[in-house]
């Protein structure tokens, strides 16, 4: 007959005491016993962006409780770490600690009363940055660039890295320029019927747009987003303007379609950024 496991009345210690109960190997879950680190990725994934839909949605009940999902995915990952004798949720606690101390000498050094620009922080975390990639023995500007990340995210951070070298345009028209460039490229590919040039070309065009977000400080990654959003609003607007005429859309005319779309960005207007 089991018992109920005693949890600890403080929040985090509680939250903790519930992560050891789901993995005890006598009485935790099946499902919860069954996972490692490779099976639980997924899942940490979705969970990250469950939580930018809710802060794009701007709902703080819905951020608070996948913030919650998020650490828990943290819990998960400590408590088996913790069983295998690696390291614990204290070590992670303390690791954070450690490093966001040796990042903001500016906020936390004492001994200094010197007052320093946002320029001169930037600076100085990629110069502290760089330090921790060499102690891990990354010594390549890229190499700890994760190859997990989206690839609009990931494109992004490896541009910045390597704009941070030098290697980048001076000003807008040079981008813009490579954009062009990168469609005069495609065009010429599709002519030729070069299926793997194309596969190339687009996504040498969706890296020198990246580059111009970048370069207009713009996150690809939350602009591609929000784009995605605005077409699903729209699309589903013109679903019921056509349920509403007693038709369907897969049986309407290109023009009919495209008047739909044009009323339905209308519609929506009033509650998107100017120029959207």
């Amino acid at each position: 007959m089991s018992t109920e496991p005693e949890l600890s009345e403080n929040p985090v210690e509680g939250l903790l005491d519930i992560m050891r109960a789901l993995r005890d190997p006598a009485t935790g879950c099946p499902w919860d016993l069954r996972q490692d680190f490779d099976s639980i990725v997924p899942f940490t994934i979705e969970e990250t962006y469950e939580l930018a839909a809710a802060i794009a949605a701007n709902d703080p009940a819905q951020i608070c409780d996948e913030l919650g999902d998020v650490l828990f995915q943290v819990v998960f990952y400590a408590q088996i770490a913790s069983e295998r004798s690696l390291f614990d949720f204290a070590d992670v606690a303390s690791a954070i600690s450690t490093k966001l101390l040796r990042r903001h000498p500016h906020v936390f050094d004492t001994q200094s009363e010197e007052s320093v620009t946002e320029a001169e922080v930037k600076e100085r975390w990629e110069a502290i940055k760089e330090q921790e990639r060499s102690l891990k023995k990354q010594n390549g500007i890229l190499d700890d660039v994760p190859l997990a990340l989206p690839s609009l995210s990931r494109a992004q951070k490896l541009q910045k890295r390597a704009a941070g070298v030098g290697f980048d345009w001076p000003d807008l028209v040079g981008v813009f320029g490579k954009v062009d460039e990168e469609i005069a490229e495609l065009e010429e590919a599709v002519q030729q019927g070069d299926a793997g040039a194309i596969e190339d070309e687009v996504g040498d065009i969706f890296l020198a747009v990246v580059n111009l977000a970048r370069h207009l400080r713009v996150d690809a990654e939350a602009a591609v987003r929000k784009a995605n959003s605005r077409f699903e609003s729209r699309f589903r607007l013109m679903e019921l303007a056509a349920e509403a005429d007693g038709s369907r859309l897969h049986d309407e005319e290109p023009t009919l379609l495209e008047q739909r779309w044009q009323n339905a960005k209308r519609q929506l207007a009033p509650n998107l950024p100017s120029g959207q």
